[in-house]
């Protein structure tokens, strides 16, 4: 176990960066509304996050606690953890440096500049942007905000795990998706067993699940259509031990798994989720993760920085 990240330590957090994001919004709805049997189920619509996902709960995290150098923050991300490392910068006043990799959808860019961050493309994987962002560090001394493997990352997003529990305390099972597995770590943290977490992943990048399988993080494949927000090479060691103790399974949706959930949400809620946002809904829709009758389930939608939807 991490002892650095505790449910105390997550409160304390909480009353920290409270006044710099949102309490976001749940929504129940009734799977017989997507063709399953009746059961409800509560949707966090963490989505409608500042800079659209959940890490600007590390994000600020991270710069309120540290020591900022006049360099500012740097920070490697797939798009999602740019976005918000960006965003703090930009309310608190401080420099910021992004590197992404090229499969970094252009909804995410956009938005990464759109808060005045430094924006730099290149390489292939998050893996990439990481190495690109630490000579960086190296060269200007700039604080580098780790997109998962994180004590103050992991404070942060678990913070989530708190929100959903005030709100919501008579689920018993926590449907969360995973990349690097900063969420999935922070929120297991602050629960430790109360409720029953499971980990949703890609069949094309399947991090979270080849670890626990065996039994330390190691490299994973790192393709698909959430590749942008799902896909670190492994997921991050502070979290692992986490995740062993209170993450109950893993489970795999497809990338056809994924586009479907989203369709299914702006169908039937005109909900707008990401890939990555849609994939934890889409182990439920979909059949991979089939809850007994007597649970209580809640879904985390995590993300929607994505172009899915136009208007005229």
């Amino acid at each position: 176990m991490t002892p650095l990240i505790t449910p105390e330590r997550i409160a304390e957090t909480r009353r920290l960066i409270r006044s710099h994001v949102r309490h976001t919004p749940n929504l129940r709805v009734d799977m017989a509304d997507f063709g399953l049997g009746e059961r409800p189920v509560d949707l966090k619509l963490e989505f409608m996050q500042h800079s659209g996902s959940f890490k600007a709960r590390g994000a600020f995290t991270n710069l309120l606690t540290r020591s900022l150098p006049p360099a500012g923050v740097v920070a490697a991300s797939g798009g999602n953890h740019g976005a918000a490392v960006a965003y703090a910068a930009m309310r608190l006043g401080v420099p910021a440096n992004i590197f992404v990799p090229a499969v970094t959808s252009p909804a995410k860019a956009e938005r990464i500049r759109s808060y005045g961050a430094d924006l730099v493309v290149g390489g292939d994987r998050y893996a990439d942007a990481l190495a690109a962002s630490e000579k960086f560090v190296a060269e200007t001394g700039a604080l580098a905000v780790h997109a998962y493997d994180q004590v103050e990352t992991l404070l942060g997003q678990g913070t989530l795990g708190a929100e959903i529990e005030a709100d919501l305390p008579d689920i018993t099972t926590l449907l969360v998706a995973v990349g690097g597995g900063g969420l999935i770590g922070g929120i297991a943290a602050w629960f430790r067993g109360r409720v029953k977490i499971i980990a949703v992943e890609p069949e094309g990048s399947p991090t979270l699940n080849m670890a626990l399988e065996a039994g330390q993080p190691i490299d994973a494949p790192t393709e698909g259509i959430a590749a942008d927000s799902l896909a670190p090479r492994q997921v991050g060691k502070l979290m692992f031990p986490i995740a062993q103790a209170f993450v109950d399974r893993s489970v795999l949706v497809s990338d056809d798994d994924i586009r479907l959930a989203q369709q299914a949400l702006w169908d039937k809620l005109r909900i707008v989720a990401e890939p990555g946002g849609a994939a934890a809904f889409a182990a439920l829709l979909r059949g991979k993760y089939v809850p007994a009758p007597d649970e209580r389930v809640a879904i985390l939608l995590c993300g929607a920085n994505t172009t899915a939807v136009t208007f005229p």
